[in-house]
């Protein structure tokens, strides 16, 4: 009995003991979450994934930083990294961003998002330069915004209205060839979007794929072989290679019709573009609403970018098209 009534004493002490401990030195609170409200002087760390090196990403991306840092100011800090094109190097980025815990992904093109996706169900992701959210999220009931922690913008112009300008300027044509890289999920979406409106306009319509930047040469030629005109998505690869695929273009006296501005300079005769750069600002302001404003990014709808025709002049003369005077030249 004496063992007893001492175990008990010694428990009611250690009790005791840790109640007074409780009680003068309380728990410090849990991190506020990225998505509260600033509290003055607060610094931000942001991670930017961007997947290719050209025009188009690179205007989006400093878009981007100019808009944030405008709104921020010296509080946000940016982590900039660029995966060469190659999906599994994004993966390690946006990994890094985790363990890094960064405040924010930016996430520049589809690959990337998914990346950030696969990395994080908790850190804010804004993507960029992506064509259709709902397509490479996997959501079916798609009502403007994703309802987790992605949001961003879409570089997305509708396929009815691009099949208008290969209707506007090459009516006479009989075959269309689609061009683009099998392995980007919006370039695919994009493909599945303007082929039916094209045969509905009475054209032959057959797509032409290349799996990465070692195809591209001798699919193209092949498309160039059997097609009056060409179609290119925003296409990362495409854009990317885009000198290549203007070179054999040119020389076979094929036009292209291109899904963005970059893209049509490199290789096209037509667009409607959206300006890239305006396309990252939007992303940039969206993201200081997170950081400094306390935004909901699952709530958060996707934003678009206005567009208007253009055309490369330089392309168009040498292959002899004339463009209505409601295009606007690129210029450069």
């Amino acid at each position: 009995m004496k063992k007893i009534i001492a175990i008990l004493c010694a428990l009611t002490m250690v009790f005791a003991l840790a109640a007074c401990g409780s009680s003068a030195a309380p728990a410090a609170p849990a991190a506020e979450p990225a998505a509260e409200p600033a509290a003055e002087g607060a610094s931000y760390t942001v991670g930017i994934c961007q997947l290719v090196q050209h025009p188009a990403l690179d205007a989006a991306t400093q878009g981007f930083k100019d808009a944030l840092t405008d709104a921020l100011g010296d509080s946000v800090t940016f982590t900039e990294q660029n995966a060469s094109g190659d999906s599994a190097t994004c993966a390690t980025i946006c990994n890094q961003f985790v363990s890094d815990e960064v405040d924010l992904i930016m996430a520049n093109a589809t690959p990337a998002l998914l990346a950030a996706q696969a990395a994080t169900g908790s850190i804010p992701i804004l993507g960029t330069s992506v064509t259709d959210y709902a397509s490479a999220l996997g959501i079916d009931d798609w009502s403007g915004a994703t309802g987790i922690n992605i949001s961003g913008t879409s570089d997305g112009v509708p396929g009815d209205q691009l099949a208008g300008v290969v209707n506007e300027l090459f009516p006479d044509a009989k075959n269309v060839g689609l061009l683009y890289c099998s392995g980007e999920p919006n370039s695919l979406f994009q493909a599945d979007e303007i082929r039916p409106v094209l045969e509905g306009m009475g054209y032959t319509v057959t797509d032409y794929t290349f799996a990465d930047s070692n195809d591209v040469a001798a699919v193209t030629n092949t498309a160039c072989d059997e097609n009056d005109v060409l179609y290119i998505p925003t296409d990362n690869t495409a854009a990317s290679n885009a000198e290549l695929i203007n070179n054999v273009a040119l020389n076979k006296q094929v036009p292209i019709v291109a899904g963005e501005e970059g893209l049509c300079s490199g290789c096209g005769v037509a667009t409607l573009s959206i300006s890239y750069y305006d396309l990252g600002v939007v992303t940039g302001q969206m993201a200081a609403q997170i950081l400094s404003e306390g935004a909901d990014v699952s709530s958060m709808e996707i934003q678009y970018a206005p567009f208007a025709k253009k055309y490369n002049p330089v392309n168009c003369e040498a292959l002899g098209i004339e463009v209505p005077d409601t295009y606007e030249a690129i210029e450069g």
